[in-house]
């Protein structure tokens, strides 16, 4: 298993976001933006390679992202259901996701099997989302739906928020 450390609030910004191992190593870079059909993320090794990549793809019956693993897809998130929590699935893959997405506390799973668990963490240098992820294969993966989840979190109706604040045991 192992640990990936994304500054706090970066995932959602347009601006370029390190992705770091606990000893501070830059590994992974993500750039692009959200907001329209089309819009991309694209996650980087720092060598520069292009190691996976999240596309924007609908609007229509709520928002939808291809995933891609090395220019191949491998699945599309969507979110399936809101109520008591979050529900995420990811089709082809047959992921799950759910767990606190509000306090970035979630865990992403194939079955009963872990792939990743997402918490936050307050290091010397400020705070840090942590994803611990299972096999180093699926961090790339991982990265890219951990910024969907960020996407969907800051990217609410300030209603919905309020919503879900008013629905207790989420």
């Amino acid at each position: 298993m192992s640990e990936f450390f994304i500054q706090d609030k970066q995932l959602s910004s347009i601006t370029r976001t390190i992705v770091k191992d606990e000893k501070g190593k830059s590994l992974f870079l993500l750039v692009g933006r959200w907001g329209t059909k089309g819009d991309a993320l694209s996650l980087y090794k720092m060598n520069g390679e292009m190691v996976a990549s999240i596309k924007q793809i609908s609007f229509t019956f709520g928002t939808r992202f291809e995933i891609y693993k090395n220019f191949e897809k491998v699945g599309t998130l969507q979110k399936i259901f809101r109520w008591p929590g979050d529900f995420y699935y990811i089709q082809q893959l047959h992921w799950t996701v759910q767990g606190n997405i509000y306090q970035h506390q979630y865990s992403i799973r194939h079955f009963n099997h872990l792939i990743m668990k997402m918490d936050k963490a307050t290091l010397f240098s400020g705070d840090y989302y942590v994803l611990d992820v299972t096999n180093d294969d699926d961090a790339p993966v991982c990265i890219c739906i951990a910024a969907i989840m960020d996407y969907w979190l800051y990217n609410r109706s300030k209603s919905q928020k309020l919503d879900y604040r008013l629905t207790p045991n989420c």
